[in-house]
Order: structure tokens, then sequence, then C-alpha cells
């Protein structure tokens, strides 16, 4: 999410049904006991019903009471705040320091909060089981899908990156169901991005994407990884945005690893064995 969670359940406050409002009203008034009651005794406190509170979740953003009361709870946790400092002219090299380094402390965590394991599980599950990985980004996400190969690759997976969109129109075609396409983007709204990841869809390849919530690339998705950040992207270069790619890659490696477990260190061994001749001593 791009705003904390009380800001934004405070903002959609107008728009909410009267009785989802009483809802939002009793988590804004009494946040760290509801942080901590069962989906009855909200309802109860609300004078709503059950089924109205997991209404208000899911039009929140939320799958429904267990992960919202999770996101809450970790959100009242975080040692930073969800704070985007803006950088001005007029800042001193240990004030640019400590903005560009608290906006991605915060930003990660708000990743982290927002984590929905059951996507990740069925992310790393598709990855396990395809023949062949392609990761396509534009830009800076061309980076991150640079990255990505660079990491997957050394668990003996055919893998490959393309930046280029022509390319990525190309190789999206000649994807099948056995395959996955790994989508990352920021903004989720390149028109090229998109058109190869339809093309992929066509032809029954599922497509793990990583970017923000409510984009084009999001609604396509076959599993979609939520990574949103604050970040002006019409004026800077993405950076925050890339750091949280670059993390969320780090967790399918890992989590690939884990779920491949011995063999995936027998093939690593062999990497680093390659390597070991050519470092000086």
């Amino acid at each position: 999410m791009n705003k904390p969670m009380l800001a934004q359940i405070e903002q959609r406050l107008p728009s909410l049904s009267t009785a989802e409002s009483k809802v939002a009203q009793l988590i804004l008034a009494q946040t760290h006991a509801i942080a901590k009651s069962a989906l009855g005794d909200v309802a109860q406190l609300a004078k709503v019903s059950e089924p109205t509170v997991i209404r208000f979740c899911r039009s929140m953003g939320y799958d429904g009471w267990p992960d919202f009361k999770i996101k809450l709870a970790a959100s009242l946790m975080v040692g930073v705040p969800y704070v985007h400092s803006s950088l001005s002219a007029s800042d001193g090299t240990a004030a640019l320091a400590a903005k560009v380094l608290d906006n991605a402390v915060s930003a990660l965590l708000r990743v982290r909060n927002d984590i929905n394991a059951d996507r990740l599980d069925d992310a790393i599950s598709l990855l396990d089981n395809a023949r062949r990985i392609e990761f396509y980004g534009v830009g800076n996400s061309g980076i991150v899908a640079a990255d990505a190969q660079h990491k997957f690759f050394r668990f003996d997976v055919s893998t490959v990156a393309y930046s280029d969109t022509h390319t990525q129109l190309m190789a999206a075609s000649l994807l099948g169901p056995n395959d996955v396409l790994v989508a990352i983007s920021h903004s989720g709204r390149s028109r090229e991005l998109l058109d190869a990841v339809k093309l992929a869809l066509d032809n029954n390849c599922p497509v793990v994407a990583i970017t923000a919530s409510n984009t084009p690339l999001a609604q396509l998705a076959t599993v979609m990884l939520r990574a949103d950040t604050q970040e002006d992207t019409a004026i800077y270069s993405p950076m925050i945005s890339r750091l949280v790619h670059l993390a969320l890659i780090d967790v399918l490696a890992l989590g690939l690893a884990l779920k491949r477990g011995h063999d995936v260190s027998r093939v690593l061994e062999k990497t680093k064995q390659s390597l070991r001749d050519r470092r000086q001593a």
C-alpha cells in the first residue's frame, strides 16, 4: 500500500457503506485492541455481522480478516515510520543519506508487512515446475530482470532475461504452459510489456508479476506479488521500487532453493568451484 493502513482507512471512510464504516471507525478508535481481537468480537463491538467485517477487509484490498489482522498488527510493530521524506536542494550530505536510506528501509518494511504467503508459495511452485523461466523488464526493471536471471541460472534452471521489447514479444510467442514468465514493472503500465504478457497468456504460459497494486499488469497476472512503493517516478528514476523488486526476487530465489534442497546445494557448489581457480590468492 502507498499509505499507512490507518491513513488509508481514514481516507476511504466516505466511500464505505454504512455498515463497513462502523468497522472502520472501530478500528481507528481502538486500533491496538482490534489488532488482537477475533472476527466475532470485532463484529460484536462494531454492531455488524461477521460477513460485513470480511467485506470491509476485502474493500481495503485484503483477503479477509486473518490477512487484515496480521498486517494491522505488523504495521503497529514497525520501528521505522511509513514516511516518505522528499529530497530538497537545501539538504546537506547527512540529510541526503538519511532520507535516501530511511525511504528504502520504510519501503522494504512496508512490503514485508504486505507479503501474501499464499501468493509467494504459488509463485515458487510455478518456478519449481517450470521447464524454462523468462524474466522481462523495461528500463530500470530490465536491470532487475538481469539480476534475477543471474540468480536463477545457478540453480540449473533454463532461464533468460530480456529488456528489449521487440525481443520480449518474439520470445513470449514461443512460451507455453510448461514455462513461466516473470514480468517486473513498477508502473505496471508499459504497453509493450503488457503485450508480451498477453502473448504468453494466450499460449497458456503462467505469468508471475512483481508490480504495484491495481495496475494493468497486476490484473493480468496468474500470480501477483504486490510491490507498492511511494515514489515520484515522473521526476526521478525509480530507485526504491528497484530495491523492493530485487528483494522480492531474492525471496523467490531462496524459496526455490529451499524447495529443491540438496540438489541446489550440489549445483551451487559446482558453480563456486568453477570460480575458485580464477581468484587470486
